[in-house]
């Protein structure tokens, strides 16, 4: 980091994205480089570090960045996360859209049961191939569905805003769409081959909501901070991670139209992508 003030250091400049990012942070919030592994001691503004009148807290100084100008829309426009320089925006417009759509299919789905039969996957497709999407925003009601429902739109809520702000919308969109789809066509692989063998003739793939793409936009956020911890900068943001990860791998055992094989694929999709993205953020340095 090269401090590009003196004396109170009101931005540090990212070693990796080019970001002037507040010097109180240890994470940059443009592309998830990792700054440091604590923050350091907040300065008292008008004294030399002892005390004394004069003492402000964050807020002020907050305050007082965007009253003087510094870091203003001209420097921010050209720090955008990797891979979204031309779509930087400073709300979540893809992960918002994304649970906005389930919520509203969850109502839609209440109010008209049968529209639930067009949107999830149950048998061979027979050429409804809008299917391997809608059934990602489609969740039954009863007997733990609720649960079903909640656990995985929060998680696409958490993960899918914090892999944005590294990355962008575009990435969002395609992880959570492509691993619901890529899942969703392995299921049917698998069914296809079980018939052709002779096995299993009464089984048939059925899946419901979007374990799938949970799971991938959580491997993908997470596999930066995997890389990092091998190398023993351990991040205590993994533990959270994992525990929702493992009731996302869990879930199916509860609920089989989940799908505990569509639950792996998009979990492998995601780290893949995640090892994609982290190899591209170090080649652009």
């Amino acid at each position: 980091m090269v401090p590009v003030s003196q004396g109170a250091d009101l931005f540090v400049v990212c070693k990796q994205c080019g970001s002037e990012v507040s010097p109180y942070i240890t994470e940059c919030p443009y592309c998830g480089n990792r700054l440091r592994r604590r923050a350091p001691k907040l300065p008292r503004p008008g004294d030399s570090g002892r005390g004394g009148k004069g003492r402000r807290g964050f807020g002020s100084l907050l305050r007082r960045d965007d009253a003087s100008g510094l870091g203003t829309r001209r420097s921010r426009e050209r720090e955008a996360p990797v891979f979204s320089d031309r779509w930087a925006v400073r709300r979540p417009y893809a992960t918002i859209a994304l649970v906005g759509v389930a919520f509203a299919c969850w109502v839609a789905t209440r109010a008209e049961y049968s529209l639930l039969g067009h949107m999830a996957i149950v048998g061979p497709l027979h050429g409804d191939w809008w299917r391997l999407f809608t059934y990602q925003f489609a969740y039954v009601e009863g007997g733990g569905g609720g649960v079903y429902a909640f656990v995985a739109i929060t998680a696409t809520g958490l993960f899918g805003w914090l892999l944005e702000r590294r990355h962008g919308p575009a990435v969002v969109l395609a992880l959570y769409l492509g691993a619901g789809a890529l899942a969703g066509l392995v299921a049917e692989a698998v069914y296809t081959q079980h018939v052709v063998a002779g096995l299993a003739l009464e089984s048939k793939p059925i899946l419901i909501g979007g374990n799938a793409g949970a799971l991938a936009l959580l491997a993908a956020w997470a596999t930066p901070d995997l890389q990092r911890a091998r190398h023993g900068d351990a991040d205590g943001d993994l533990l959270g991670a994992g525990v929702i990860g493992a009731l996302l791998l869990a879930i199916p055992f509860a609920r089989p139209e989940a799908g505990w094989l569509a639950g792996v694929v998009g979990a492998a999709l995601g780290f893949a992508v995640g090892l994609g993205l982290s190899a591209f953020a170090r080649a652009t340095r």
